[in-house]
């Protein structure tokens, strides 16, 4: 297929990188020219603008950084919907609120045009190793011409619902997540205090009740998981600056629906005090380096 992807950032390059890898043929766009050139490095075809980019595409994925971004790539002067000359299937798997993505969707469907709110879960790894989990908002026939295109990117593609639906399982997922990595980087710093070797309780937690993704596969401790973050000075991976965004979507739409979430609301108010930390562009995962250096009496 002609596939257009809008958005090469750590995310979107190496998902255009995969469709590549998949026999599609990708051109890509982003305002950043060098993000670009790497894209065409890779296999695809370069375009300078949206509306290069969209030119003839069979199908279109987005992945932007803020609702803000979506809602003018797709709906602005020169946007996609005012570009396209054929009727793409439209993927965007931004992270962003629920309200900008169903209303996207909603001018898609007044042209005719089939459109999937898709954000991922699985990080830059995933992106780059084609194992991101896609949680799908839309109508079943805008899933079924997605499908197979996720496929080539992703490992789990899962039809959440109706459009929003997909931005809807990805505030709750990184809510839990969030509250989950403090959790156990609270754990680590306790045992630290207390003299338990980190390795010895890692072999304990992650075969008992305290097990969790956050502590098998992305210790935010140095050590027990050589691959995780934390061996590399929280370096990659997913910044604490996106997990405070996403932490701010998900107390926005727990507001909107009355939803009490104050453990949610708790992590966002101490992931905000780790970016204002200076942190933000470290990986999530730095908030237990940022407990330890933290005496008991400052954690609000």
């Amino acid at each position: 297929m002609n596939i257009t992807v809008i958005g090469l950032g750590n995310m979107g390059l190496p998902m255009a990188a995969n469709l590549l890898k998949a026999g599609h043929i990708v051109t890509g766009f982003d305002l950043n020219p060098d993000l670009v050139a790497a894209h065409v490095a890779n296999g695809g075809h370069g375009a300078t603008s949206i509306a290069e980019a969209i030119r003839g595409a069979e199908a279109i994925v987005t992945m932007l950084p803020a609702g803000r971004h979506v809602d003018t790539v797709y709906l602005g002067p020169g946007g996609i919907l005012d570009g396209i000359n054929t009727k793409p299937i439209l993927i965007d798997s931004s992270t962003i609120d629920v309200a900008t993505a169903q209303k996207v969707a909603a001018e898609a469907t007044k042209r005719g045009i089939d459109m999937l709110d898709a954000p991922v879960s699985g990080g830059t790894g995933g992106a780059i190793a084609g194992t991101l989990t896609f949680m799908c908002g839309g109508t079943d026939a805008a899933f079924a011409a997605a499908k197979p295109i996720l496929q080539g990117m992703g490992k789990n593609i899962i039809h959440a619902g109706s459009a929003g639906a997909g931005q809807s399982a990805k505030i709750c997922n990184n809510m839990m997540l969030a509250v989950a990595m403090f959790g156990v980087s609270e754990a680590f710093v306790l045992a630290d205090k207390l003299g338990l070797d980190r390795q010895k309780l890692f072999d304990i937690t992650s075969t008992s009740t305290g097990q969790s993704w956050a502590l098998t596969t992305y210790c935010p401790a140095p050590g027990p998981v050589p691959t995780a973050p934390s061996n590399r000075d929280y370096t990659g991976g997913f910044a604490a600056a996106l997990m405070l965004k996403d932490l701010k979507l998900a107390q926005d739409a727990a507001e909107s629906v009355g939803a009490a979430t104050p453990l949610g609301a708790h992590a966002a108010r101490l992931y905000q005090e780790v970016n204002d930390a200076g942190e933000g562009a470290r990986d999530f995962s730095v908030v237990f380096r940022w407990l330890a250096g933290l005496a008991r009496a400052e954690v609000n």
